[in-house]
């Protein structure tokens, strides 16, 4: 595996993201993981996550694009630090766009934060994880009513591999199929486990038996 792959799940772990347990995720699944973004609080770590997105979207997807598109709420803040990291690591200027979950009818009007949407635009969009595919089904016709635009692809810090809304396969390969969309991860819950398993972190055991039965449990039921 790729140090900055395993530098990226110590800092999931040590920003307190990647958390083990039972928690109910939106799709209504019983998840033994969970991965929550908005515990990236300080501006040291949105600094270094906004660098590994930058990475992973620059190996991934190059250069040709002209916006980073972050559905509300979380996919605010991680466009944000994105292309400023993109900027100070790559040296081209990517416009930041977000959508507002209620249209503002005064002052700075629309749906849309930050970058307006031209006709031509390629986009890609930026989030924290995707269970189900439910958020692109939404993100995708808030872009096409703006402009028409291109979207190169979807970046998501990490793949839980599990089967999408249909059930048969991935959400990021259902979103490929569905839309066309190119969708990659930071790092994979297969590499998380991988690294993470009776592999002492800090001085713990972040994956025991216990969680890898859990976890195994999960991906026999849920798992693309």
């Amino acid at each position: 595996m790729e140090q900055y792959k395993q530098d990226f799940i110590g800092f999931m772990v040590d920003s307190h993201v990647l958390k083990f347990g039972e928690f109910t995720l939106k799709s209504g699944r019983q998840s033994p993981f969970f991965m929550n973004a908005g515990a990236y609080v300080t501006g040291a770590q949105l600094q270094k996550l906004g660098e590994y997105y930058a990475r992973a979207i620059h190996e991934n997807f190059g250069d040709d694009f002209d916006v980073l598109f972050g559905p509300a709420y979380k996919g605010i803040p991680l466009s944000v630090a994105t292309v400023i990291a993109y900027s100070q690591l790559y040296g081209k200027e990517i416009r930041y766009c977000s959508n507002r979950k209620e249209v503002k009818d005064h002052g700075d009007k629309g749906i849309l934060l930050g970058s307006d949407l031209k006709d031509g635009d390629r986009v890609v969009i930026i989030e924290d994880v995707t269970t189900s595919g439910k958020s692109i089904e939404e993100t995708c016709p808030i872009l096409k009513a703006q402009a028409d635009v291109e979207v190169k692809g979807l970046m998501v810090s990490l793949n839980r591999m599990e089967k999408g809304k249909d059930g048969q396969v991935s959400a990021l390969q259902e979103i490929k199929e569905k839309y066309g969309i190119e969708a990659r991860s930071i790092v994979t819950m297969a590499e998380v486990t991988e690294y993470l398993y009776n592999r002492p972190y800090r001085g713990q055991i972040v994956i025991d038996d216990t969680i890898k039965a859990a976890l195994d449990a999960y991906y026999a039921q849920y798992g693309a």
